[in-house]
């Protein structure tokens, strides 16, 4: 799970993609859009940078994943596929994206809203948001995994939503998902520690009411069990013994 010099450097590359893509998404991400248009523009700005799309032919239980980028609006909670699906005003987007570079992952999310959304969206939007850099603030050498855990637990509890149990963050490197598992709530039977060098994805995956999912048809969108919203952020983030480095932030 250490990871070394060059390693970092070329984590970071992936990233530095990774959060670039999720920039250049700002200006076309807005009521008219498609959502298979917005992945076709993030799959050509990464090939562009000689990455590769990470989720593109990812493979779960024999279903790959047949798009570039994961776009999951309004109750869909991560792993929406892009389509023909348009956008309109008052929605949130969440868009996750992965990219493979010489060998290393990177990946973040981001959810976006588009045009005036209500206001408890708007506020679901932002206490994820700030949940993931209350996480990233306990990203520690020496911390427990549990540290990052429950500190996103409390405070997004402390606003009455739900932390999705079934998924979590995950460390990265040579493959997009490695060890350790991230959890976004305190699991008492885990008390896995950091270290000066691991490289993790904290992405806290956070629903206006109840914790659970279900999974549509399709094999992988993930959608609220009750229907309400859901908000995603993540980044891939360095332990040092400085403190956390965001390595998906530009």
């Amino acid at each position: 799970m250490i990871k070394t010099k060059k390693e970092i450097r070329l984590i970071k590359d992936s990233c530095k993609i990774v959060a670039e893509v999720l920039l250049h998404l700002r200006d076309y991400i807005k009521a008219g859009a498609v959502t298979k248009d917005i992945d076709r523009i993030a799959e050509d700005y990464i090939l562009s940078n000689k990455g590769i799309p990470a989720f593109k032919g990812y493979q779960v239980q024999k279903i790959k994943f047949p798009a570039s980028v994961c776009i999951s609006i309004n109750e869909e909670v991560v792993h929406g596929i892009p389509s023909d699906r348009i956008l309109k005003d008052g929605d949130i987007v969440s868009v996750d994206v992965g990219v493979l570079k010489n060998g290393y992952y990177g990946d973040a999310a981001y959810t976006y809203e588009v045009g005036e959304i209500n206001a408890k969206k708007k506020k679901l939007v932002s206490v994820t948001e700030k949940s993931l850099y209350l996480g990233i603030e306990k990203a520690l050498d020496g911390n427990e995994v549990n540290d990052i855990g429950s500190t996103i637990q409390n405070y997004v509890e402390s606003y009455g939503f739900g932390v999705v149990r079934v998924l979590c963050g995950h460390g990265i490197g040579k493959k997009l998902h490695e060890e350790p598992s991230i959890p976004n709530y305190y699991n008492r039977n885990y008390r896995q520690k950091l270290y000066n060098g691991m490289v993790i994805a904290i992405e806290p995956m956070i629903n206006y009411k109840t914790p659970d999912v279900k999974w549509h048809d399709d094999g992988w969108t993930v959608v609220t069990s009750d229907g309400e919203p859901s908000a995603h952020f993540e980044h891939t983030v360095l332990i040092t013994k400085n403190g956390p480095e965001i390595l998906s932030k530009v």
